[in-house]
């Protein structure tokens, strides 16, 4: 029964993209750590992942969206904007870092939000 209830398409998308947001941040964290590393290519999560879990949540699909797993990968529109070969721009980095912070919030809530009404559920008390 409680099992069922953790398959559910919305709460398994809000996990997973929990979990992109977790390694859209260690993606940052790196190209924050190379900004000056002489011909290092910016990464970011594979674009390919947002398609497939888009998919995923329009075939409703809890067996197809918990086999996703997000990947980190060369970004490959990235430019060079210095004579180093460097893709890393630091102030888009830091507007990423931030707008990736407020997604990790945001699916966080999502999750505890079930997570309570599971509780209210189990317990009749919403704390």
């Amino acid at each position: 029964m409680i099992d069922a209830l953790f398959r559910q398409p919305n709460y398994l998308a809000a996990k997973k993209l929990l979990d992109v947001t977790v390694l859209r941040h260690e993606a940052i964290a790196s190209n924050l750590g190379n900004v000056e590393t002489p011909n290092y290519r910016r990464v970011d999560v594979a674009p390919g992942f947002e398609v497939s879990l888009r998919q995923a949540l329009a075939a409703r699909d809890p067996a197809r969206l918990a086999s996703l797993q997000p990947q980190v990968a060369v970004d490959t529109q990235a430019i060079a904007q210095r004579r180093d070969g460097n893709t890393v721009q630091l102030e888009n980095e830091l507007v990423r870092l931030h707008q990736n912070t407020v997604a990790h919030t945001l699916h966080s809530q999502l999750i505890t939000g079930a997570l309570l009404r599971l509780r209210l559920a189990i317990t009749g008390r919403p704390s």
